[in-house]
């Protein structure tokens, strides 16, 4: 006759789904700290586009401390109805050397919203950035660096 193990059923099972998800990247709620929401459940209401820039404001280029939103490097968001979110926005230069920590940072301030359940940043080169796409904020913000804007 077999030996059983001492370990309760329950804790057994529990052993097995941690074994199971070893190895893979945690899930967006994990990461975010939330509780994963209930299966076919939908969120009640999804961000707006001025709430969406609203977070990105969190988001600033390394390189020129100011955000992405007053430097005008945000082209357009799309909000889809099943809570994926979808950004279009450029860089100061074609090979800015930050562009994939930009992409992380504006992934999570977006993600954190309300409603959201995905986040795509693309990046598009044409029409290309310039000072002129600058809110008067940025502007500003820039004149207080010590740049010539």
């Amino acid at each position: 006759m077999p030996q059983r193990c001492a370990q309760p059923a329950r804790r057994r099972a529990a052993a097995g789904k941690r074994l199971q998800r070893r190895g893979q990247p945690p899930g967006r709620h994990e990461r975010l700290g939330r509780r994963r929401p209930a299966l076919g459940a939908r969120p009640m209401t999804l961000p707006s586009e001025a709430q969406v820039l609203e977070a990105l404001k969190v988001v600033k280029d390394p390189e020129i401390p100011v955000n992405v939103v007053d430097l005008g490097l945000i082209y357009g968001v799309d909000i889809l109805e099943d809570g994926n979110v979808d950004i279009t926005m450029t860089l100061t230069s074609v090979g800015c050397p930050v562009q994939d920590l930009i992409r992380a940072d504006a992934e999570m301030a977006v993600g954190r919203l309300d409603g959201v359940e995905g986040v795509n940043v693309e990046f598009v080169w044409t029409p290309p950035w310039g000072p002129d796409k600058m809110t008067e904020d940025g502007k500003r913000q820039m004149r207080m660096f010590g740049f010539n804007v």
